[in-house]
């Protein structure tokens, strides 16, 4: 392998001639004849038993170099980046641009991590919002049990929103029954939405024993038999139920809960809710942080960065995927999306990403900001911990390089986050008073005509 030339371009890229000698390209073709020889039909020789220059002599010298370029050109292309230095951010961009029995040449335009700077990330205005637990919010934790614990009871009275009414019915169209119309002792709680617009509306203030005929039009967006049709339900209440809840007591608390007392489990849901809450305040101050650093950073990104990361995000996700049995190509159609559709989505994630990795190894740099041994080692445990496998093992998985780096910019990302500041409000009180005393000013004190009092000064 030989560097022909080296030149820098724009948007962060390099432009690599590399050129493949005869011994290395040789040895390539080599190995492609010995993988292909035995689907190669030459006259007088068994099939795999043909030697290659006979083989070439019959199709041509030409017939192994395509197969050949793309087995050795990867090699060659590790070995310039290791002469050069250069560390890729993204695929390569290949050309061959020319080929012989003596080698081959090929262009390789190689995108680097852009150089960024940033500045005034101390102190940026964005505050966490507060965490609270009101009693109706507990009172909304504590409404799945009550429901769950609840149970309908035959009532002798018209249905009412909320009740569950017993029904048959069956619809017609056009005074023909039509397929999936029709049920029997169907239990539907009028309120839910769960049958056409309309239908449970009609229910209402039908009792036990009741018959109805309802008059429905279908929506212009439902199967398109029976889109935007009008048609009849006849429909027969055999009987109405009303749910009744529990007493929400302690008995109740020991009934749906570990606790003994419903203060107890009360105080357990609220500190849990509290404890969600927190969790996500924390994510969406972190990601407000992140965008406001995003806007700090001075950089020009390439595009091939963004398609790379997006390109990874995609393989990862359709791994996931693919672990729980489903093939991507069937999810994508469950999902209604094409590849590009979905990609598409991605770069705008994936964009996103790249920019808060470059504002926040930008930080780690202007501020020294670096992850120790002790840090990669308490990290590598973390990891063998979770995956239940030996350290030694992670360490030869992962790329310790990237994860010191991830740890550095996790560090960055510390000190950003708790330099940030919540932005003042002004006091609205303050505010209000100001606005009257210039749009209202004060009224003199005059006399009164009548019994010599003063009138009552005016604010």
């Amino acid at each position: 392998m030989n560097i022909k030339s080296n030149e820098k371009k724009e948007n962060s890229a390099y432009e690599l001639v590399i050129e493949v000698g005869a011994d290395q390209f040789q040895a390539a073709i080599d190995k492609v004849y010995n993988r292909q020889k035995n689907r190669i039909n030459v006259p007088g020789f068994r099939k795999g038993k043909a030697p290659r220059k006979m083989v070439e002599k019959m199709y041509g010298a030409e017939i192994f170099f395509e197969d050949a370029i793309s087995l050795a050109y990867p090699d060659a292309y590790e070995a310039a980046l290791k002469e050069t230095g250069l560390k890729p951010v993204a695929y390569p961009q290949l050309e061959v641009l020319d080929v012989s029995a003596d080698g081959f040449t090929f262009k390789a335009t190689v995108t680097v991590k852009p150089e960024a700077s940033i500045k005034d990330y101390k102190g940026l205005p964005v505050g966490k919002a507060d965490v609270k637990v009101s009693a109706a919010d507990i009172k909304a934790e504590l409404k799945p049990y009550i429901d769950r614990a609840s149970r309908l009871v035959s009532v002798d009275r018209k249905a009412k929103k909320g009740d569950t009414a017993v029904i048959d019915f069956e619809g017609f169209k056009d005074g023909e029954p039509f397929q999936g119309g029709k049920g029997e002792n169907y239990s539907l709680e009028l309120g839910s939405g769960s049958f056409v617009p309309g239908f449970e509306e009609q229910i209402v203030g039908m009792k036990a024993g009741d018959e109805k005929d309802l008059d429905i039009t279908f929506p212009e967006n439902y199967a398109p038999e029976l889109a935007g049709a009008a048609v009849v339900f006849k429909v027969k209440v055999h009987e109405v139920k009303e749910k009744q809840e529990p007493e929400v007591d302690d008995e109740f608390a020991k009934d749906v809960s570990e606790f003994d007392t419903l203060d107890e489990f009360k105080k357990d849901l609220g500190e849990k809710l509290k404890a969600r809450r927190q969790e996500q305040a924390d994510r969406d101050f972190e990601a407000a942080v992140i965008d406001a650093l995003i806007e700090k950073l001075e950089c020009d990104v390439p595009q091939a960065m963004v398609d790379y990361r997006a390109d990874k995000m995609l393989e990862d996700y359709a791994n996931r995927i693919q672990s729980q049995g489903i093939s991507f190509d069937n999810y994508l159609q469950m999902m209604g999306m094409t590849l590009d559709e979905l990609r598409a989505q991605s770069k705008t994630t994936a964009e996103r990403n790249v920019r808060s990795d470059l504002a926040l190894e930008a930080v780690a740099a202007a501020e020294g900001i670096e992850a120790t041994d002790a840090d990669v080692d308490e990290e590598i445990a973390k990891l063998a911990e979770q995956y239940k496998m030996e350290a030694d093992k992670v360490r030869e998985l992962v790329s310790v390089e990237d994860l010191r780096l991830d740890l550095a910019m996790r560090k960055a990302l510390e000190l950003v986050k708790g330099a940030a500041k919540k932005p003042a409000k002004k006091a609205k009180k303050a505010e209000e008073a100001e606005d009257g005393a210039e749009e209202k000013p004060a009224k003199k004190k005059t006399a009164s005509k009548g019994k010599g009092k003063p009138e009552a000064e005016e604010a």
